[in-house]
């Protein structure tokens, strides 16, 4: 198996040696680079190639925000994880409407850190469901009702089963809960988030997630009743 090549980014060494000593040891990961400020980070993917970029959104010269938009921009872009001390933090917001693959706490326990590096590199977000709760709570305040109202124009470009698929990304179901809670296979609920992707121009899925916040689509009941 091919390993998961990784850029790390944060401007405190100490941060930065931790986190290339926990990610040393896993041993489907190659560290290809590290960089201490956002504004090196172009140059470094350009270079190094990296599936994933694990990326404090706090830097003194230029901020992981920043990094990500300009990364997501990109043909061919890693994924993007955020390291944060917040939980939902209105920077962290933005990182993810941005494109970023999700984020990580700085105090998260280190083997669920490596596993959140191997969930963005199989394409699946890392958002727990505490976290998702809170970024909802935090993305209903200010403008709600404009974006809304675009969210669901948006939604609205999207067939019955797609929106209920949209739904379970937005609930933070991995691909193998939602082809169990709808009753498909792994290969249909893919091809069906792919469709999700290419129909709202998305990049991954915690944007659909996001998009389904706005659309208020998680405070409708369940179809089973949960």
């Amino acid at each position: 198996m091919t390993a998961i090549r990784l850029l790390l980014v944060d401007d405190d060494p100490l941060v930065r040696a931790g986190l290339s000593l926990m990610m040393g040891g896993a041993d489907d990961i190659e560290i290809v680079g590290e960089a201490s400020d956002g504004a090196e980070v172009e140059e470094l993917v350009e270079r190094s190639r990296p599936d994933v970029v694990l990326m404090d959104i706090r830097m003194p010269s230029m901020d992981g925000l920043t990094a990500t938009e300009r990364l997501r921009g990109r043909p061919d872009a890693p994924q993007v994880v955020l390291l944060t001390t917040f939980h939902a933090d209105e920077q962290v917001l933005r990182a993810l409407r941005a494109g970023a693959a999700g984020f990580v706490l700085k105090d998260t326990p280190p083997a669920e850190i490596v596993e959140a590096v191997r969930r963005v590199a199989a394409g699946d977000p890392v958002l727990s469901p505490t976290v998702t709760r809170q970024l909802m709570e935090h993305a209903a305040g200010g403008a709600a009702d404009t974006r809304r109202t675009r969210a669901r124009d948006r939604v609205a470009a999207l067939n019955d089963r797609e929106r209920e698929v949209a739904v379970a990304v937005g609930r933070g179901l991995s691909n193998a809960e939602i082809a169990t809670g709808l009753f498909m296979s792994v290969a249909t609920v893919k091809t069906h988030v792919s469709r999700i992707l290419t129909k709202l121009d998305l990049n991954n899925r915690v944007q659909i997630a996001l998009l389904a916040y706005d659309a208020d689509l998680l405070e409708e009941p369940e179809e089973n009743g949960h």
